[in-house]
């Protein structure tokens, strides 16, 4: 199936959603549902003040709004009826074509979480609140179940982590910049990507760089989540963690991936026990993730092992992934979603000692017929993350 096909497919099972919810006409904001659908990428948005706006039509066109300076790359891309180009201060710009195709009487899907505020005041003003539909649960229930086209892509999103967290242990040494372990690791991913590309995909549009901030953290810092690489030199016996949420993005697919290592020893041996705890607390979600089970009775598996071992309550273990970084469903306490196979996951193992220590383990699986396929993976043990 060519890449027009699949963009095709998706929007005619769309169509049918639509029809079955008595839905007229999707309007879709959301960057990632856009691509998912049009196969159109931007890199402005809202982030710019430049929407892009994608409707679908149930028995009608489909139409991108989109900046005028997108034309090239719109008319290469997007897998729609036709393109309605807007300009900076330009009429109406991109309000100019939403009335006549919303009209005055039709159902309208909106995603109420994901529009962004600027586009929903302006359908408010043109749309009674009746003729409101929430399209979000259909699109979500699409992209839970990934094709086989994109679980291969999965499987290379999950080549891109392993290349750079080997790149980012191997740049773990004492004295040595938290950032210069983050560009190491930035490197080594991008031209793994760049050699997927062209070997898998023959894509040129698509970029292979990687363009998110490295979350690293070392020493006293390891118990901030989300610290981002600095100027700090890395220091013998201290922790450090590498996490590639945000970095493992190939294709527009992403994973989650994450490692905690020691440069040299441990300095700290209560933070072996923690460490140990963390790693069996993914071994324990783990032994129940396939399909059939409920998202929660993951994260209750991985949730006794850390209770039981004295630590606080966690986290979520889990959230599917794709061509978001959060999709349906979550691995947390009160989410009753039936597993599935061709769901993705990224599947987390944790300790927190609060203000003294953390360790996190985590990896990306694929539910299949009978179990799940790991597709990101680095040596764990305790013997083996000691750099």
């Amino acid at each position: 199936m060519t890449a027009s096909d699949l963009f095709a497919q998706r929007l005619s099972q769309l169509r049918l959603k639509m029809d079955e919810a008595a839905i007229d006409i999707a309007v879709i904001t959301d960057d990632d549902s856009v691509y998912y659908y049009s196969g159109y990428y931007g890199y402005l948005h809202m982030d710019f003040g430049r929407p892009t706006i994608l409707v679908v039509a149930a028995d009608g066109d489909t139409v991108l709004i989109t900046p005028a300076m997108e034309k090239d790359l719109a008319e290469s891309l997007a897998v729609v009826d036709r393109i309605s180009l807007w300009n900076d201060g330009m009429g109406a710009e991109w309000r100019e074509a939403l009335p006549g195709l919303l009209g005055a009487k039709a159902a309208i899907g909106i995603e109420p979480d994901l529009i962004p505020p600027l586009v929903r005041t302006f359908i408010d003003s043109i749309v009674d609140a009746e003729r409101y539909r929430d399209v979000a649960p259909m699109v979500s229930d699409m992209r839970m179940i990934k094709s086989e086209e994109e679980l291969q892509i999965a499987r290379h999103a999950g080549e891109v982590g392993i290349a750079m967290m080997e790149a980012g242990r191997n740049a773990i040494q004492e004295g040595v910049a938290e950032y210069e372990v983050a560009l190491a690791a930035t490197t080594a991913g991008t031209h793994k990507a760049a050699e997927l590309l062209r070997t898998h995909y023959g894509d040129t549009k698509m970029s292979p760089s990687i363009h998110f901030m490295q979350i690293l953290a070392s020493g006293k810092e390891i118990t901030m989540t989300h610290h981002r690489a600095s100027t700090k030199q890395l220091k013998y016996g201290e922790p450090v963690f590498l996490c590639f949420c945000g970095m493992t993005d190939f294709h527009r697919f992403k994973l989650g991936f994450d490692r905690t290592f020691w440069i040299g020893e441990i300095a700290d041996r209560s933070q072996e026990a923690a460490y140990q705890t963390a790693i069996d607390s993914q071994a324990a979600a783990l032994s129940v993730l396939g399909p059939g089970v409920l998202a929660e009775d993951v994260h209750g598996a991985y949730a006794e092992v850390i209770q039981s071992a004295g630590f606080d309550y966690p986290f979520r273990c889990g959230r599917a992934t794709g061509f978001s970084f959060l999709e349906r469903p979550q691995l947390v306490f009160g989410d009753k979603t039936v597993l599935k196979p061709g769901m993705v996951f990224a599947v987390d193992g944790s300790v927190t000692v609060p203000g003294k220590f953390r360790a996190q383990v985590g990896d990306s699986f694929i539910i299949t017929e009978d179990g799940y396929e790991q597709i990101t993976s680095h040596p764990k043990t305790i013997a083996e993350v000691i750099v």
